[in-house]
């Protein structure tokens, strides 16, 4: 089956990277290439993450192999930025040819620019601009972390777009690989359904809400005040909910699902450690290695080598 992943600029390098994992991790488990994954970007060039990683695309036109099953648009902030004449019409081709077309993050809003979602159920991005709300009028919210409603997949980032995907390769083709796919990336319980993860447990929705924004934006953590906003309360309200029921301050929570994905990242993927840092929202790879350390008792490197 056929995959193609569009990036745009500043899109964020952990759904990247869990989007490869997943895809690589499944041909490997059924021993032959079940999935294959072509790159491209709406500029047509190589293309920057939010974090300034640079990836070549495989394709610099908008030309349509045959047989296209999935087109996934990855985008940031600012997705609107820069799309090329020819996108829509690739992007139609394949619906028409019965590809399921995803938006992960910013892709969502470019989808629905298209009027691609129209009527249909989507996971919006969390942050959203007065064009972008507007864009995204007839697109009904879903509050799950993947949503697939009639040929469209979406999906805030991270971690969530990993879940998307593997949905996507149970839907279409054997549950069990993705389940051991989702073992191997240490995702924890394969989710079909979109639900949250609660990672440490939160019984509170609260709670279980928050801890779904940080996992969405590991790579680019967002303040607490935001996301404090974000569920309705002050600050100090969400910081003593969350002591009390996970012992734990917002932050300390959002630190440790930052490190917990930085360990699978250096466990089980190429990246180097400057990438792994990026990965997941350190400004520099020392003050990675200090947290990592600090958490693990071993430095990124000395982990490989175990």
């Amino acid at each position: 089956m056929h995959i193609c992943l569009i990036l745009a600029p500043g899109f964020p390098i952990l759904t990247y990277v869990m989007l490869r994992e997943v895809v690589t991790r499944a041909n490997a488990l059924a021993g032959q290439a079940l999935f294959s994954l072509e790159l491209r970007s709406v500029t047509g060039q190589p293309v920057a993450s939010v974090d300034g990683i640079e990836i070549a695309p495989d394709r610099t036109d908008w030309e349509d192999p045959p047989g296209w099953d999935l087109v996934i648009l990855c985008a940031g902030a600012n997705p609107l930025a820069r799309l090329p004449m020819g996108l829509r019409g690739f992007l139609m081709r394949a619906q028409q040819a019965g590809a399921t077309l995803a938006g992960f993050e910013g892709g969502v809003t470019i989808l629905a620019a298209q009027n691609l979602l129209d009527g249909h159920q989507a996971v919006h991005p969390h942050t959203l601009s007065e064009d972008e709300v507007e864009i995204l009028a007839n697109t009904a919210r879903s509050d799950q972390i993947f949503c697939y409603d009639r040929g469209r997949l979406t999906a805030a980032t991270g971690l969530a777009a990993g879940d998307a995907l593997l949905a996507w390769v149970a839907r279409v083709h054997d549950s069990d690989i993705a389940k051991q796919v989702s073992d191997q990336l240490a995702l924890g319980h394969f989710r079909s359904d979109g639900e949250a993860r609660n990672h440490p447990k939160a019984e509170d929705p609260v709670l279980a809400r928050m801890q779904s924004i940080m996992a969405a934006h590991l790579a680019d953590p967002q303040p607490m005040d935001a996301i404090a906003q974000s569920l309705e309360l002050s600050p100090k309200q969400l910081r003593r909910r969350c002591r009390k029921a996970l012992g734990q301050t917002p932050t300390q929570v959002y630190l440790r699902l930052r490190l917990d994905r930085a360990e699978q990242l250096v466990r089980d993927t190429a990246l180097s450690v400057e990438e792994v840092a990026k990965a997941t929202g350190f400004l520099s790879p020392s003050a990675f290695t200090r947290s990592f350390k600090s958490r693990f008792g071993a430095a990124p490197r000395a982990m490989r080598k175990i």
